[in-house]
């Protein structure tokens, strides 16, 4: 099996050995033994944690590229009047949203749909590839976080150089 340790960025399909088709959440990975769609199996072996987007590939250790494809998956398609304030709703939870010219594009949440429907929002279930907006100073993905302690606890602590 063909080991992966390097990511290429500006890849054109046309150069590359093969393709792997992911979905937005296979996209995020640091090791993990992966099939290509022409079925060769390789194990991707990063130094971190990264997200991998469409446009850019695997170096193989024989010097291949296996091309990264967004795979289609089922999104909510968002669509306002006012959609600049939609996506601030989206971004203040933050949501992995990909902003197209007249509409967002985000994974299927209910919860999220009422709220936007209930901002006056049209949301339509599509199927789609998903390449959201990489997050803040170009960090890659965003991920929900708390806004504050669910249960009491100080999480103070000295470091003993002060």
């Amino acid at each position: 099996m063909h080991l992966a340790q390097q990511i290429e960025h500006h890849i054109h399909r046309g150069d590359a050995a093969d393709t792997v088709t992911l979905d937005y959440e296979a996209r995020f990975l640091r090791r993990k033994r992966l099939v290509s769609d022409g079925g060769e199996a390789f194990l991707v072996e990063l130094p971190e944690t990264c997200s991998i987007n469409q446009g850019e590939g695997f170096r193989l250790d024989d010097g291949r590229v296996i091309a990264v494809c967004a795979a289609v998956e089922p999104l909510y398609e968002v669509r306002a009047e006012h959609l600049v304030r939609i996506a601030w709703h989206v971004g203040n939870r933050h949501t992995p949203c990909q902003i197209v010219a007249d509409r967002l594009l985000i994974r299927q949440d209910k919860v999220l749909k009422g709220m936007l429907e209930g901002l006056g929002a049209m949301v339509t279930e599509v199927t789609a590839p998903f390449t959201p907006e990489g997050g803040a100073y170009g960090h890659g993905r965003t991920h929900g976080h708390d806004h504050g302690d669910s249960h009491g606890e100080s999480h103070s602590h000295t470091h003993g150089h002060e």
